[in-house]
């Protein structure tokens, strides 16, 4: 069963076994007085697992504060984050640090790849610094997929940014996280390697289950998530299912009255 919320954020019951992730009330405040600006403002929202959603707004929406306070990377003001049924405002620093190495991948626009690494060793990263033996079969059904195979011994200035990008992908899949969030993860692409860095992230959805949040501005990027999350001002504003291109930005046209999100 699936968890159904409404644009207000009111949500249907559902099993925690059901949800990768989600944000109760959460609110993230900057500074104070005059000056104080609200990041988020009461937002509830929940992931199901192996689903793909687009998160979408204008700047300064709150997109991004959410994304990084759902993976443990920020912490909220007020509210609670959940991953799985583990709740990291009830967590320390180290706990948080294990948690996003056994149950978080990401991927970046910046493809945070260590330079003196090789392809393979960059993929297996999460996982040696976990103390955790790599799943041989698992990594090269992940490398198979994306066709780096003979790619895996090139330190990441021999690669294309296609490929150091395929590598950032791969390195997120291989521990099997309950969750990947990826921040505009085709921002630094061209629309056809775009293309198939999300045709791959769709297919880890279809295929290996994985659950995948994405930041992103681009229409085209955000028809390829089951459903896409418009945020302004911090708070859930409108939510698409089944999104195209085109749906995308007739509803960010709505949103901004005519400011339009990239097609690519």
């Amino acid at each position: 069963m699936q968890a159904t919320i409404t644009a207000s954020g009111n949500q249907d019951m559902v099993s925690p076994l059901d949800i990768a992730a989600q944000a109760i009330g959460a609110m993230k405040t900057y500074g104070s007085g005059s000056t104080m600006v609200r990041a988020l403002d009461g937002v509830d929202i929940a992931f199901p697992s192996g689903r793909f959603t687009a998160v979408m707004g204008p700047s300064g929406s709150g997109k991004s504060t959410l994304m990084h306070c759902l993976a443990g990377l920020d912490n909220l003001t007020e509210g609670r984050i959940m991953i799985g049924d583990q709740d990291l405002s009830a967590m320390s620093e180290r706990e948080l640090t294990i948690l996003r190495r056994q149950a978080v991948g990401f991927v970046f626009q910046a493809f945070n790849l260590v330079p003196t690494l090789t392809a393979r060793e960059n993929i297996a990263l999460p996982l040696s610094m976990a103390g955790q033996r790599c799943d041989e079969a698992w990594l090269n059904t992940v490398v198979s997929a994306v066709g780096l195979g003979d790619r895996l011994h090139h330190t990441p200035n021999e690669l294309s940014g296609g490929q150091q990008q395929r590598v950032a992908v791969c390195r997120a899949l291989v521990s099997r996280p309950a969750i990947i969030f990826a921040d505009e993860p085709t921002g630094n692409l061209d629309s056809n390697t775009g293309a198939e860095i999300l045709a791959f992230m769709r297919n880890a959805v279809d295929a290996m289950a994985q659950t995948i949040v994405m930041v992103t501005h681009d229409a085209v990027a955000a028809s390829y998530a089951d459903e896409v999350i418009f945020l302004a001002d911090g708070r859930i504003v409108d939510r698409l299912q089944a999104p195209t291109p085109s749906s995308v930005l007739d509803r960010i046209r709505n949103l901004t009255g005519g400011e339009q999100a990239d097609v690519r």
